[in-house]
C-alpha cells in the first residue's frame, strides 16, 4: 500500500472562483500533480501555479470562495507513487533522514541523519551520534562522498571540528 506524503497546508482562499493557496513544503511539487488529497478527500487539480513559496491550485468541484474557505487549515498530501523522479544526485529529505553515517576513510559508524536543514547556501545534514550529541555536515560532494539510498547509508569525509563541535540534542 502506498504511503501519503505531506506536501503543504491550505492557508487561504484566492479570488472568487474557488482557488486555494497552499503553503508548500516542497519547491514546485504541486505543478505536476494531477490530483491531491486534502486530509482524506481526493481532489483533481485543474490548474496550478506557484507564487513564491506558495502554490495556488484550482481544484475540481471547488468553484467558489465559500467552498475554498472550508479547506483553510487542512493538510495537503500526495501519494508516494506520485512523487516525481529526481535527477541524479538529488534526494528527497524523507529518504535521507534515518540514513547511517559512515566515515569514508575509517569505515566507522558516526551516527544517523536526524534532519536535513535547508539553507540558502547549502543543505546541512544534522547527524545524531550514539552519545546523543548532534553536529552538522554540509550536504555537498566535498563532505557527503557517497549517498546510498537503498542501503540507507551516507559515507562522509570529515574535517577537524565537525564532531568536536557537537552539541547536546
Amino acid at each position: 500500500m502506498s504511503e501519503s506524503i505531506l506536501m503543504g497546508k491550505i492557508v487561504s482562499a484566492v479570488g472568487i472562483r474557488g482557488e486555494v493557496k497552499i503553503y508548500s513544503y516542497s519547491d514546485d511539487g504541486f505543478l505536476k500533480q494531477k490530483h491531491i488529497y486534502v486530509e482524506k478527500d481526493e481532489y483533481k487539480v485543474e490548474k496550478a501555479r506557484m507564487q513564491g513559496n506558495t502554490a495556488v491550485l484550482k481544484l475540481k468541484n471547488v468553484n467558489d470562495r465559500n467552498t475554498a474557505e472550508t479547506l483553510i487549515g487542512k493538510n495537503v498530501y500526495i501519494m508516494e507513487e506520485d512523487l516525481e523522479e529526481l535527477p541524479e544526485d538529488n534526494y528527497y529529505i524523507r529518504d535521507l533522514i534515518g540514513c547511517k553515517v559512515i566515515d569514508i576513510e575509517t569505515s566507522e559508524y558516526i551516527g544517523e541523519v536526524k534532519d536535513v536543514l535547508q539553507y540558502t547556501a547549502q543543505d546541512q545534514l544534522e547527524i545524531k551520534m550514539e552519545s546523543g550529541k548532534t553536529f552538522l555536515v554540509p550536504f555537498v560532494k566535498a563532505f557527503a562522498k557517497e549517498v546510498l539510498i537503498r542501503e540507507k547509508t551516507i559515507k562522509v569525509a570529515l574535517i577537524p571540528g565537525f564532531i568536536e563541535g557537537a552539541i547536546e540534542a
